[in-house]
């Protein structure tokens, strides 16, 4: 079982860099893939990047490539997300998400912290 929690959110201007957080707690965090999704009101949630234990294999969704670095430190079992040249339809609620084994895309799978709130002013 792992347990996570992020931070980092807040309000940025457009144009503007925010690093997001995901602390997991649990000792068998090296073993999940990682990644972030996002859901804006009234959409679904969707995913924005993924990292394997290794970190020799990301992903990234086609939105935020370029843009988006993920990574992940096992010494102190965070997933950082940095976002750079943020746009306004970047404004989502962030959620970090750890799966077990081939990492799904689309759907709810794994486990889920309660996210952090990214604003972007045009």
């Amino acid at each position: 079982q792992v347990q996570l929690v992020e931070s980092g959110g807040g309000l940025v201007q457009a144009g503007g860099s925010l690093r997001l957080s995901c602390a997991a707690s649990g000792r068998t965090f090296s073993t999940y893939v990682m990644g972030w999704y996002r859901q804006a009101p009234g959409k679904e949630r969707e995913f924005v990047a993924a990292i394997n234990w290794s970190g020799g294999s990301i992903d990234y969704a086609d939105s935020v490539k370029g843009r988006v670095t993920i990574s992940r430190d096992h010494a102190k079992n965070t997933v950082p997300l940095k976002m750079s040249s943020l746009k306004p339809e970047d404004a989502a609620n962030y959620y970090c998400n750890a799966q077990l084994g081939v990492f799904k895309r689309v759907g709810y799978w794994g486990h889920w912290g309660q996210g952090t709130q990214v604003t972007v002013s045009s």
